[in-house]
């Protein structure tokens, strides 16, 4: 224990960085690491109606998903298609490689999480998790993210 261990900041920071190194541990190799996870995710479960929808969806910059989408597209993991009702919309839609490599990340990133949270009893990590998602939720309603790029470029430049 140290004098900030009631910091709240300075948990939360520590906690994260576990995370982040655990994660990227999990999905390194992928193309775009975790925000390639995201979008083999998306493309997979939610499927949106098209690209720039995921890009709103997963609030990356449409010039970067353009770099994440080439770079996942090289890998044999998604696809862009014409969408049906409209040629000039591209669909990104995930590969059966996609598909096995995702079922194969699930389970990286479950071994990382449960990793991370291993101090606590199975109860709390479901208590811990759902307050988590439930203060992010209240958080992000009171000063939304536009983009996870706003966000690291924010941390960069010290901007509360």
């Amino acid at each position: 224990m140290t004098a900030l261990s009631d910091d709240f900041g300075w948990t939360l920071g520590v906690v994260f960085r576990a995370y982040v190194k655990a994660t990227n541990a999990a999905v390194g190799d992928l193309p775009g690491g975790h925000r390639g996870y995201q979008i083999l995710t998306a493309s997979v479960r939610d499927q949106p109606e098209s690209q720039s929808a995921l890009c709103q969806q997963l609030g990356i910059d449409r010039t970067v998903m353009t770099y994440l989408l080439d770079d996942l597209e090289r890998a044999s993991l998604v696809e862009r298609r014409p969408a049906p009702t409209d040629r000039r919309t591209r669909l990104v839609v995930a590969t059966p490689e996609g598909r096995a490599r995702l079922l194969e990340l699930d389970q990286r990133l479950a071994h990382a999480e449960a990793h991370v949270l291993s101090s606590l009893p199975a109860d709390d990590r479901s208590t811990f998790k759902a307050l988590l998602c439930r203060l992010a939720g209240h958080v992000n309603e009171l000063d939304p993210v536009p983009s996870a790029c706003a966000v690291v470029q924010d941390i960069a430049a010290g901007t509360p």
